[in-house]
């Protein structure tokens, strides 16, 4: 809201000052910093009102040190998140951009999602929570809106660059740095370690016969729906301890931003020679607000926590990165960005069908892991909690650096 205002102001009465708002660069900076205050701030007022709303979180005893502590520590506290995140947009951001209004929905829908399963939880005395296919329904809905869109809307679009012996030269003196197609769209979307460093979605059903390409948005739209479900649910289970599922996705949603702001500057993607998407640039005011919300909530979840972000948090900020990973086309990077959710997940899964099988062949279920998922495993074999976090989050940043990277590893 506040850019459409300056933005009036400069053309109306060329108020000083006003201009500063066309910057992207300023406008991160200010969402950053205010959703900094929001958090940290009102974060404080909001764990007050949840712990005289007895909204303590319920322990099972898992026999890990420390855990009987954390015993009515206040949960729910991803609405601290949600908070910082919005607010900051609706005042900085450009409410028009599709990009913009999809993470908007993304953000309500699953923390609505996971405000359910909290409220039951803690209300209706339900330790399960919301049901299983409750969540993945929600999930389905969010991925079918948030595919349709990125396929079907008109603002979502990619420049290819015209190659180099089709360009035509300028008639000024000064040639053009680089010249594009113009905006078409498509399925396209990076891909590591290959050397055109772009994969389509078409070419899963294309090769089959060219006339099924009018189909691709099925495959895409399946393919969303995965990856909104597979991060959300890796962040849920990341969340296990003080400060893990927070830094860990702050980490990861800056790499994005970066992302973000390179894919959608001329320039520096001719540079980089990466995709061009026009628009996506204004995803970088979200991701700042983004980060900024879950450092200043790290303030008070980071060891010992004084709050727990609850699923009302981790199924949102999951949703999140799944959407921003999608939209600037950097998806096929989550396994390596997000290795640390890919980790959680998988361990949950191997210790869990490595019981089910060894049980079925030898009468009594094994283990892997001496606890799923991964955090806790190393839980039972000694570390203290502030050591494994601190641990998780610089392989967190050896991933980030390394998705990086893997843009120019072709």
């Amino acid at each position: 809201m506040l850019y459409y205002l300056f933005k009036y102001l400069e053309e109306t009465y060329q108020f000083t000052g006003a201009s500063l708002f066309g910057f992207l660069t300023f406008r991160a900076a200010v969402a950053i910093i205010l959703s900094l205050l929001i958090s940290t701030v009102f974060g404080k007022r909001i764990i007050g009102f949840l712990q005289k709303q007895q909204l303590g979180e319920t322990i099972r005893d898992l026999g890990l040190e420390g855990q009987k502590e954390k015993a009515g520590t206040p949960t729910m506290g991803g609405v601290i998140i949600i908070l910082a995140t919005i607010i900051p947009v609706l005042l900085l951001a450009k409410l028009d951009n599709i990009y913009i209004i999809l993470l908007l929905i993304t953000t309500l829908w699953m923390g609505v999602i996971g405000f359910v399963d909290d409220y039951i939880k803690k209300f209706k005395n339900d330790k399960k929570g919301l049901k299983g296919r409750f969540k993945i329904l929600g999930q389905l809905g969010l991925g079918i809106i948030v595919g349709m869109t990125l396929f079907f809307h008109s603002d979502v679009t990619i420049k290819e660059k015209i190659p180099a012996h089709l360009q035509v030269e300028s008639l000024s003196n000064e040639a053009p740095l680089v010249q594009f197609y113009s905006e078409t769209k498509s399925t396209k979307t990076t891909i590591p370690f290959v050397k055109s460093n772009e994969f389509d979605y078409a070419d899963l059903i294309t090769w089959i016969h060219p006339g099924l390409e009018k189909y691709a948005w099925i495959v895409f739209v399946f393919a969303v729906i995965f990856i909104i479900a597979a991060v959300s649910n890796g962040a849920n289970l990341t969340d296990g301890i003080d400060g893990l599922a927070a830094g860990s996705s702050a980490i990861i949603a800056l790499t994005l931003g970066i992302f973000a702001w390179v894919s959608g500057n001329i320039i520096f993607s001719d540079y980089l020679n990466i995709m061009y998407i026009p628009r996506v640039e204004e995803i970088s005011i979200y991701i700042a607000s983004f980060v900024g919300a879950l450092i200043g909530f790290l303030w008070y979840n980071a060891y010992p926590a004084q709050v727990f972000m609850g699923d009302t948090g981790s199924l949102t900020i999951g949703g999140i990165i799944a959407v921003i990973a999608i939209a600037v086309r950097k998806e096929w990077l989550i396994p390596v960005l997000c290795g640390i959710f890919l980790a959680e997940n998988l361990s949950v899964v191997l210790q869990v069908g490595y019981f089910k099988y060894t049980k079925k062949k030898y009468g009594a279920g094994r283990r892997i892991f001496k606890m799923s998922p991964l955090h806790h495993h190393y839980q039972k074999s000694g570390y203290h909690e502030s050591k494994i976090v601190t641990r998780f989050w610089i392989v967190g940043i050896l991933l980030a650096i390394l998705t990086i990277v893997t843009l120019k590893i072709r």
